[in-house]
């Protein structure tokens, strides 16, 4: 029978909650979300579940990493169904605060991440994002304090933003990632898949067929400009505009040659009607 988590709203009774959890020197999973939960967030509870004792969930949708044109207002917002999907999975705890708790009068702070948070991807078309998801994080770092913190790696430039924040601040906390979840035709998860109209649908998976194909070439010695040129075509052929497709070092974003040893990520964002999607696929 599926227990209902408890559901924090304010810090005061957060640390309440958590000083419970802690009891008998329990370790805690810290899952952050922005709620709509689908199964590729259900996978990280999963994941968070196999490495520590409780597991936090956070709920927030961080209004400082949206830019005045994009989908604040708009962001689905499900929560009796994201907590109906948590209690199946037993989570101990949900913190739930509204932008005032999290961003009090007279806050000021913020947080500017370099590195791999100006690697020319995302950072080109969103200059505000990775401000707002580092500051926003850190604070859920601060908050919860878990000894461990779960990402997926659809999101592929945030998981290395924040990792290596909380390597560089010393938070104490060890991110993980965890693989994309995909639908079966290879669509990756995400919250916005239900801004897709039918015919757009049909035609999203082709971004992970393009990173499919142009991963393969890689790894079969193709030349890597000729691969990319192709994926590119693919991809605006069938209807993308299409905002970047990279090869990158899977670590630190760096822009890699042919040649190049160590471990490298394709990643790809592209419009379709009104809806940007990204993924990526290590090579």
């Amino acid at each position: 029978m599926s227990r209902t988590p408890r559901v924090a709203r304010s810090l005061s009774a957060l640390r309440r909650e958590l000083d419970s959890l802690r009891a008998r020197k329990a370790t805690v999973a810290l899952v952050p979300t922005m709620g709509a939960l689908h199964d590729g967030h259900i996978s990280l509870v999963r994941q968070a579940k196999r490495r520590a004792d409780k597991v936090v969930v956070s709920i927030f949708v961080n209004p400082t990493q949206f830019a005045p044109t994009e989908d604040f207002g708009s962001y689905p917002r499900t929560w009796k169904e994201d907590v109906a999907k948590l209690a199946a999975e037993r989570v101990d705890l949900i913190w739930h605060p509204d932008a005032k708790a999290m961003y009090p009068d007279g806050f000021t702070t913020r947080i500017v991440p370099e590195g791999p948070a100006l690697a020319g991807l995302e950072d080109r078309f969103r200059p505000h994002f990775f401000g707002g998801v580092a500051t926003v994080v850190a604070k859920l770092f601060a908050q919860c304090r878990p000894d461990v913190a779960i990402f997926g790696e659809k999101d592929y430039q945030q998981l290395r933003v924040v990792t290596q924040m909380a390597r560089d601040l010393d938070l104490g906390v060890r991110v993980v990632g965890s693989r994309t979840v995909r639908e079966r035709d290879g669509l990756a998860m995400s919250s916005r898949n239900v801004y897709l109209s039918a015919d757009e649908r049909r035609v999203a998976p082709t971004l992970h067929r393009a990173l499919k194909e142009l991963a393969s070439r890689l790894r079969a010695g193709g030349d890597m400009q000729d691969a990319l040129r192709d994926g590119a075509a693919t991809i605006t052929q069938a209807g993308f505009d299409l905002d970047y497709l990279e090869v990158r070092h899977a670590e630190t974003l760096a822009p890699v040659t042919q040649d190049e040893s160590g471990p490298k990520r394709i990643l790809v964002a592209a419009r379709i009607g009104t809806t940007r999607l990204i993924d990526n696929i290590a090579v």
